[in-house]
């Protein structure tokens, strides 16, 4: 059964592909399809809200089921900050670099047990009979004092699991413990509900 991942960030891309080949869905790309999302506004309050928006969106296009998911990192001595505002945290050209540069220096003097913090993914799947169904993930972690490692993107330099950076943690352990890595688990067991409940044939 094909499903477009509404997404055009490259590193989200395959990083989705990856989880989700195992699950026995054939994913596909915007690209793939000859299909131009455009923008979507991202006005919601939540990342459900805005994982909704894009995934009816994708699926009005493309007429295929569509997989989007809307995450971010949210940081406790910062009300929750970034938030829905990760990916524009510093203006909406910013780079991953400008980002945790930003976020780093609103950090500044904030002690290392004080600087818990989670990534947040939301996935959500609509289908063309207006269908959806959600899933969310969580991973805790603190925000260090600075960057380390040059793997993942994003804020995964700063993010610290069990005291290691994203930053270092190959593709296959990240899945494993990741805030997309859990929804998607969680998402994969929904989906195969539906799927039954419908009697379709993946």
């Amino acid at each position: 059964m094909n499903f477009i991942i509404a997404t055009n960030n490259e590193h989200k891309l395959k990083e989705l592909e990856r989880i989700l080949s195992p699950l026995g869905i054939n994913a596909k790309s915007p690209k793939e399809l000859g299909i131009s999302l455009g923008d979507v506004e991202e006005n919601g309050e939540t990342f459900a809200d805005n994982a909704y928006l894009k995934a009816y969106a994708a699926c009005g296009r493309s007429g295929l089921p569509a997989i989007a998911d809307d995450s971010g990192l949210c940081v406790d001595a910062l009300g929750g900050r970034p938030g829905v505002f990760s990916a524009r945290y510093d203006g909406e050209n910013a780079t991953d670099r400008d980002k945790i540069k930003k976020l780093l220096k609103e950090l500044d003097g904030v002690p290392s047990q004080e600087r818990t913090a989670r990534f947040v993914c939301s996935v959500c799947c609509v289908f063309p009979n207006r269908d959806k169904i959600t899933a969310e993930g969580k991973c805790e972690g603190k925000i260090a004092l600075e960057p380390d490692g040059n793997g993942g993107f994003g804020y995964d330099p700063v993010f610290l699991y069990n005291g290691v950076s994203f930053g270092r943690l190959t593709a296959e352990k990240k899945d494993s413990v990741s805030h997309r890595g859990n929804a998607l688990r969680e998402f994969r067991e929904v989906l195969k509900v539906y799927l039954e409940e419908k009697n379709v044939n993946k």
